[in-house]
This record gives structure tokens, sequence and C-alpha cells, in this order.
């Protein structure tokens, strides 16, 4: 059993639902993204979502765009990334991380090296929005063999059709997109993300967290009564670019745990 699938039979078993918060690793420089992310299970974060900068974020929207550009300039790399991730892992052994990027960074890695480097860092799982279930042989199953949890994403426009394909090698959870488009350009709406949500679930056996479009503690608390959890991402990035300190990005996360949790 991953960290993963550990948390979401705790958080089964005390009938609460997940919140799952997305930092950009480096963002908006190493030191004070580490500090961010080692604050964050204690402001109710259950899972971790750790973004690897690339140049070319073709599902993003301007703010984890500009996050990435930040954490690039600054000097995050996939090694710098999977650092974070082993500094993290002294204080805490029991949070998942999930790295959530694009393919290129990974294939210039090496996948072998990548997956041996990901496991022992302490990385539990993958999303990796640009590799379709049809290059599954490619990142897919020699993650699932490493004892990483590959994550796949559904929308509103995987029809059912689609959706037994895009189940298939999935593990972990499914990571369901509320709205069509980039990230950050929407909100996202319980009555009709809720239909969706069960029709996956129906088609698998994982819990369903969904984001995109969710900003607000309500917000949070509106989709997790209809989900397993909620993620949020770029109303988190958005106060780093701020300027927040660490302290005051995680009161800030602690308030849309608080939401998604009260679901």
């Amino acid at each position: 059993m991953t960290r993963i699938e550990a948390k979401f039979a705790a958080l089964k078993a005390e009938g609460r639902k997940a919140f799952v918060s997305y930092v950009m690793a480096g963002d908006p420089d190493y030191a004070r993204s580490l500090e961010i992310i080692k604050g964050l299970p204690g402001s109710g974060v259950d899972i971790i979502e750790m973004g690897l900068p690339f140049t070319d974020p073709m599902a993003d929207g301007p703010t984890i765009q500009l996050a990435g550009q930040r954490a690039l300039e600054a000097g995050q790399t996939l090694p710098k990334t999977l650092q974070m991730a082993r500094e993290f892992r002294k204080g805490d052994d029991t949070t998942p991380i999930v790295m959530m990027g694009y393919y290129n960074p990974i294939y210039s890695y090496g996948v072998d090296r990548f997956l041996v480097d990901a496991k022992q860092a302490g990385i539990d799982g993958l999303i990796v929005v640009d590799l379709p279930p049809e290059e599954d042989e490619e990142l897919c199953i020699p993650a699932q063999k490493a004892g990483l949890n590959f994550i796949r994403l559904a929308t509103p426009t995987t029809d059912d059709r689609r959706l037994p394909k895009v189940m298939q090698n999935t593990s972990g959870f499914v990571y369901y997109v509320s709205i069509t488009g980039i990230t950050g350009a929407a909100n996202a709406v319980a009555g009709e993300v809720g239909p969706e949500v069960a029709r996956i679930k129906a088609a698998g056996n994982l819990p369903v967290i969904v984001g995109f479009g969710i900003k607000t503690p309500e917000a949070a608390r509106e989709i997790a009564s209809v989900a397993d959890g909620a993620v949020v991402g770029s109303a988190i990035v958005e106060k780093i670019a701020d300027g927040l300190s660490p302290a005051e990005v995680c009161a800030f996360v602690k308030g849309l745990a608080d939401g998604a949790h009260s679901a």
C-alpha cells in the first residue's frame, strides 16, 4: 500500500474528505518553497501536489505559468525538486507527495533513473498531464512497477467511451478537472461536478478528487461534499506571488483545508 492509498483508507475510516494542495516547487525560491511545503501538513493538507516547473505548461493558466517561470529563474530543476522531497521526508514520513508536471523534464532526466530517484526521495505518485493512456508503456506502467501511483486526469469531455481507457492503469485516485480550460480560468460548480464524480466512481474503484476552479473555503466545502476531496492550486500560488510569507501562505491554506474537511 502506498502512502496515498493509506491516506485515503484512513480518511474513509474517519468519514472525512481529503484536502489536496498544489504548490510549484521552487516558487518563489528553494528555501521559501521548502518552508511552505514543510508547513502544509500542519495546515490540514492531506496530500501535497508538488509542481515540477517546465517552460511550456500547456494545461496551466497564467498563475501557474508565472509560478513555473519564477521557479526556473530561481534555479529550480528536477534534481532540486527531488532534493526538496528528500528534505521534507526528514521530518514527515506519512504525508503523500504527488509530483505533477509534464513529461519532457522526466524524459530528459531518463525514465529509469527518474523512477529510482523519485521513489528514493519519497515521491508517492505522478500526474503527468501530457501523457495519454495510449502512451502508458512510456512512464505509467514502469511507474506502477516501481511502486508509484500514476494518477490520471478526467475532464468534462471524457465521455463514456473514453472513460474506461482513462481508468485502466490509473491508481491512487482520479483527478477530475471540474472545468473545460486551463487552471484558474473559472469556478467549479458542485451541481455540475457531482454527477460526473458519480459517473467516474462507477467506472472504477478509486477516490475522485476534484480540482481547477476552487478558490475559497466555501468552494472547497461544496466540492468536497460531492467528491472524495478537493484540490486547490492557483489560489495558493497567487498568495505566494503576492509576496506572503510562508507562515501567511500556510494560514491561508488552513482556511481552505478547514472548508474541505467540514464537508
